[in-house]
């Protein structure tokens, strides 16, 4: 399977094949496979089955759109990519301006360097502190930019418009989906 930024991935289970009780279930983000996963009922089920029982649902950068599409963040803090975080609250969440977001067994990272932070707070969380810091100094990962800008709030207006525009038709085709999405079951 090729993703929508033309990354292979080889899936080793189908939805049937997957087990019904997960320790931890992860939707990752991206923009037209993001869109497609909204709207596809096969994955939404499947999301809302497994997601039901599974001890944490998680999710990076658009990612939460997918969960909250499946009724999976109803009622939850959620965050997600700076440019479609608030249409979060189209699907009954709660949009958080954070990097990582826990509310309950729900963990949700903002934008793709997030990812980082998140998973680092899923080790955290299932194998505590020590050895979250262990895989962190393991990867050493202790990010240093050399740009200050990895936020709207951080960046200039006139950068904030053009990353804005470019996502200008991915938000409104998010909007799209929202108001057509059937309630969760």
């Amino acid at each position: 399977m090729i993703s929508d930024t033309g990354v292979s991935v080889t899936p080793q289970l189908t939805f049937d094949e997957c087990p019904e009780d997960l320790l931890v279930i992860c939707v990752p983000g991206g923009t037209m496979g993001t869109l497609r996963a909204m709207q596809d009922k096969e994955t939404l089920d499947f999301l809302r089955v497994r997601g039901q029982k599974a001890r944490w649902v998680t999710s990076v950068c658009t990612g939460s759109l997918v969960l909250a599409a499946a009724g999976l963040l109803e009622g939850y803090q959620a965050t997600s990519h700076w440019v479609v975080r608030d249409l979060l609250s189209e699907f009954g969440a709660h949009p958080v301006n954070q990097r990582v977001v826990v509310d309950r067994n729900r963990i949700t990272g903002a934008g793709v360097t997030a990812g980082l932070d998140c998973g680092l707070e899923i080790v955290a969380r299932l194998r505590g502190n020590t050895y979250a810091e262990g895989v962190q100094l393991l990867s050493e990962y202790d990010p240093q930019p050399t740009l200050n800008a990895g936020t709207p709030e951080k960046s200039s207006p006139d950068t904030v418009r053009m990353m804005r525009a470019m996502f200008d038709g991915f938000v409104e085709n998010v909007k799209q989906v929202a108001a057509g999405a059937a309630p969760a079951e």
